[in-house]
């Protein structure tokens, strides 16, 4: 067996992380880490960097915490802004339109519309120049003591740190070795969803807009913001979400939508070409009693994922890195961990709480149980368009989002 491995002499007076997971959640926990005086290594089963996936939106405490991480300046040339959204009818032609100014006036200035790959690279970069971060690497086993935690990679050799942060994203293997196996925590919502990037512009879509076919059980959107910006974004209820996943994205997405015209047409031939390059999944929602067992916590998707209906997910998983780091340095600085881990879920469990209520309320929006309430649906988003209308929107959507 390896031996296990211990910092330079140097560095023995540092707080050694580690993080699992080199997704948005762990790499803010590492910027965070780092800036406190923390040693960083960080462990990713991915052989490589992902550089894909859907769009986020950071705006109030997501923003905030983004801004105190350092990287809205890396960030801000990256934002796609605002953009016209377009409802169209199955064959692709135009119901209505709700302008780029209603989404502006409701979120505010202090507001980033970014892919999801961009965010995962701003945080890399911050974080490769000090961070050991090693890629294709799993957690086999975890122990730990009063004194610190032990995890035993797949190659047999072992890392000893102060504090294990389990970032590992909904299907986290430190949860299950931790805590125990993914059903007992993970709650199917009966959807699947998928994204992906669009290698040509769509045709069918106006530049600087987005199309979205919303049906009962379903909705696909098509975005037009130009060349290597361009891309997709579908979700539909399904009974077996198993089945669809063992049928691979291009095939499930194909049957599902095969019947649109305009843009998605496009998009599934392009998917069919490379479906390697689809984010493709169901949707569950991660509910757990506790995030966090001696010096190991959970973090981000791993600990209580609101899912893609929520639209919140990147922001909390920012804002709960930046969290964990200031309670940790309001408790030594990882002299009290437990104490500080327990302060930290404290504060954020409301939070987490209500985006996942929210998530839930939101699926009949996105998968419409019925044509009635795509109907209704419609009538709600049309009756945006009326200033005294818009204006109550617009109030609700900043209470939402502080």
């Amino acid at each position: 067996m390896a031996a296990i491995q211990a910092p330079d002499a140097a560095d023995t007076k540092k707080k050694r992380a580690l993080v699992v997971g080199a997704g948005i959640a762990g790499l803010a926990a590492a910027r965070r880490l780092h800036r406190q005086g923390w040693e960083i290594v960080v462990v990713e089963r991915a052989p490589a960097r992902r550089s894909s996936g859907y769009l986020v939106n950071l705006h109030g405490p997501g923003y905030d915490a983004a801004e105190r991480l350092g990287l809205v300046p890396a960030l801000t040339p990256c934002d796609i802004g605002f953009f016209t959204s377009i409802m169209v009818h199955a064959d692709g032609r135009e119901k209505f339109r709700l302008p780029a100014a209603v989404a502006e006036a409701a979120v505010g200035t202090r507001a980033l519309s970014i892919f999801r790959g961009d965010l995962e690279s701003a945080l890399y970069d911050a974080v490769a120049g000090y961070a050991d971060i090693r890629f294709g690497t799993t957690v086999h086993a975890v122990t730990q003591n009063a004194d610190a935690v032990e995890a035993t990679l797949g190659d047999g050799s072992r890392i000893r740190a102060d504090l294990l942060i389990g970032a590992d994203g909904v299907h986290s293997r430190i949860r299950e070795l931790v805590f125990g196996p993914e059903a007992d925590y993970l709650v199917d919502l009966g959807h699947m969803v998928g994204a992906f990037p669009l290698e040509t512009v769509p045709e069918h879509v106006p530049e600087g807009a987005g199309t979205t076919f919303i049906g009962p059980g379903r909705t696909a959107a098509v975005m037009n913001l130009g060349p290597q910006r361009s891309s997709t974004f579908f979700t539909y209820r399904c009974p077996d979400t198993r089945a669809e996943l063992d049928q691979g994205s291009a095939a499930a997405l194909t049957r599902s939508f095969r019947d649109l015209g305009g843009g998605v047409a496009e998009a599934l031939h392009q998917l069919e070409t490379d479906p390697a390059g689809a984010y493709f999944d169901s949707v569950g929602q991660v509910v757990m009693d506790r995030w966090s067992d001696g010096r190991i916590v959970l973090l981000g998707d791993a600990a209580w994922c609101v899912t893609v209906f929520a639209g919140y997910g990147a922001a909390l998983a920012l804002d709960g890195a930046d969290r964990l780091g200031a309670a940790l340095g309001d408790h030594g600085d990882g002299d009290d961990i437990p104490g500080a881990l327990a302060a930290w879920e404290a504060s954020l469990r409301p939070e987490v709480g209500k985006r996942q209520a929210l998530a839930r309320q939101g699926m009949s929006r996105f998968a419409p149980p019925t044509r009635a309430h795509v109907w209704a649906g419609e009538f709600m988003l049309r009756a945006i368009g009326l200033p005294g209308i818009r204006g109550l929107v617009q109030r609700s959507i900043r209470r939402a989002n502080n």
